[in-house]
């Protein structure tokens, strides 16, 4: 298992900045999180490619966002993110379409984004049209030799399971963010890898509490001070046979994410180096 970090682009200027201190810091792989369609330029991709080439960066993801609001609660979440919301729904496959182009020209195969609150109720009105939204997207990263990756969160295990059944495409895969499933109140991500653990792809190392109200989500923390069982997580895609990247998440900013981001790499390492040694 290789681990790595997340990188956003927002302005092309500053990813030579982050490639260096991802260097600094002991990694050589990222996913890149961009949420701008205005950004994924013939340009922008060549440099990119460029950058990969000079620092040694490997992007193993790319995040793809989309447009409109986004409200990361239970409440306003509902009506304003990723593909559930009716209103928004066309501008958004359009975005992680173009975005999947966008990864493409990068060389890269696994597209991830957020779904949204997907209905729970399989006879919701609007569980099939949004796994038809799901397969337009899915046809077209399939045309590109891609995966479509859900992060977890919103949804429940089964519910995401569902989903895939629905839509019924093979290029349909989990970027499993271990805290998110704890901060939305959905699942525990040791026991959500018997409902959905064939099809990881990829994984955020993120750390977190449940949630304490009914209204906001669980509080993100440094990676060994909230509810993930890292040792069970690891252990669990050992046994599923999988060995691709590990990505670590620190959602917040400064000198104190630098500091958690490298303790959680040691912290890590050494569960990788016992899991895999057994």
């Amino acid at each position: 298992m290789k681990i790595g970090v997340c990188v956003s682009f927002t302005e092309i200027e500053k990813i030579p900045e982050q490639f260096r201190v991802l260097r600094e810091q002991g990694f050589d792989n990222c996913q890149m999180l961009s949420w701008n369609p205005a950004t994924w330029t013939d340009d922008n991709a060549q440099k990119i490619l460029d950058y990969q080439k000079e620092y040694g960066v490997e992007i193993s993801a790319f995040w793809c966002g989309w447009e409109g609001p986004q409200v990361w609660n239970f409440y306003e979440g509902q009506e304003t993110l990723g593909l559930v919301p009716v209103q928004y729904r066309e501008t958004r496959v359009k975005n992680l379409c173009d975005g999947a182009d966008f990864a493409k020209k990068l060389g890269i195969t696994n597209v991830v984004t957020h779904m949204g609150f997907i209905p729970e109720n399989p006879l919701d009105p609007q569980f099939v049209p949004f796994c038809d939204a799901v397969k337009v997207v899915a046809d077209h990263l399939k045309a590109n030799d891609q995966w479509l990756l859900f992060e977890t969160g919103q949804e429940t295990p089964v519910t995401m399971l569902r989903c895939f059944e629905q839509v019924g495409a093979d290029n349909l895969g989990v970027n499993l963010d271990t805290a998110n499933v704890i901060l939305y109140g959905r699942a525990n991500p040791v026991d959500a890898l018997d409902v959905f653990g064939k099809y990881v792809k990829n994984l955020h190392a993120k750390d977190g509490r449940y949630p304490t109200n009914g209204h906001e989500l669980g509080v993100e923390t440094a990676i060994g001070e909230g509810k993930v069982d890292f040792y069970g997580v690891i252990k669990g895609l050992h046994e599923l046979g999988y060995n691709g990247y590990i990505t670590i998440e620190r959602e917040i900013e400064g000198e104190q994410q630098a500091k958690d981001i490298i303790a959680a790499k040691e912290y890590l390492e050494k569960i990788i180096a016992e899991v895999t040694a057994k």
